[in-house]
């Protein structure tokens, strides 16, 4: 246990900060740092939407796994409404559901990955993530940094004014407008959409 915790520690990948007083069976929290995605990318480990660290680090421990992305996130189902689906027209190749906060890739209204759980801008605020169709304009390399924010942006997928793109990033923090995603999906996302692909954000 304490050599898979040292690992972790060593790595920069997450900090785990388990408080005394949790009973068996109860979900314990992590402390998820902002750079996670890049510490994640530049460690090497792995990172999709389905990412396996906090089981591992339950195995280690005999804890329970911690929730990933915080209770909202644990609690949201990954499954479309009939509503999301209606949304997004068959010519779109990339679908962005602010009010569940699912994306997935698709064509000819037919899924081909996802969905996966996204983070956009906080809405009501001057962040919050454009509504409406685009296209992706150009597209940025895993070692991309934000020149408005000076913040890491790999993979990003730029697709609307302003510098809004999909990249990888934190699932428990809004965006600056973008669409956060982790980073196996930001790579993902990168590799599947071409320039000119259709972007329907509803």
């Amino acid at each position: 246990m304490t050599a898979v915790l040292a690992f972790l520690l060593v790595a920069g990948t997450v900090a785990i900060g388990w408080q005394g007083g949790h009973r068996p069976g109860e979900r314990v929290p992590r402390v998820v740092p902002s750079t996670l995605t890049g510490q994640v990318a530049a460690a090497g480990l792995p990172s999709a939407g389905t990412w396996a660290m906090p089981d591992a680090v339950a195995a280690a421990t005999g804890r329970p796994a911690p929730a990933i992305g915080g209770p909202a996130a644990a609690a949201r189902s990954l499954a479309l409404s009939p509503s999301a689906l209606r949304s997004c027209p068959a010519a779109a190749a990339a679908c962005v559901d602010l009010a569940d906060h699912l994306t997935w890739l698709q064509s000819d209204g037919h899924i081909t990955y996802g969905p996966v759980q996204m983070e956009p801008g906080a809405p009501g605020t001057p962040e919050a993530t454009p509504r409406g169709t685009f296209r992706v304009q150009w597209k940025a390399g895993p070692g991309y940094i934000s020149t408005e924010y000076g913040e890491p942006m790999p993979y990003a997928v730029f697709f609307a004014p302003g510098g809004v793109a999909f990249h990888g990033g934190s699932l428990t923090k809004p965006s600056h407008g973008c669409v956060h995603l982790d980073i196996g999906s930001a790579q993902y996302y990168h590799d599947h959409l071409p320039i000119g692909a259709e972007v329907v954000v509803f």
